[in-house]
């Protein structure tokens, strides 16, 4: 069960931050030769799948547990 303060961090890492860096360091790679582009990019993409489906089933797991009336169990 994640806070709501965590679960925030986390989605906006996964929806903004690794996307970002992935793009970033694939584009500069193209531009300036920089090692392993597809490979860090993939890793990126790789970690930012399994983010997501934890996230995924943190937010299913919270609407089962709201729709079952414990909504405050995940309050700070």
């Amino acid at each position: 069960m994640l806070k709501n303060s965590t679960y925030d961090k986390l989605k906006w890492i996964a929806q903004i931050l690794i996307p970002a860096l992935g793009t970033l360091y694939f584009a500069l790679a193209s531009i300036w030769g920089l090692p392993y582009g597809e490979a860090i990019v993939g890793t990126l993409t790789a970690i930012d799948a399994f983010l997501g489906a934890l996230l995924g089933i943190s937010t299913m797991n919270y609407n089962k547990d709201k729709a079952d009336g414990y909504e405050g169990i995940y309050e700070e």
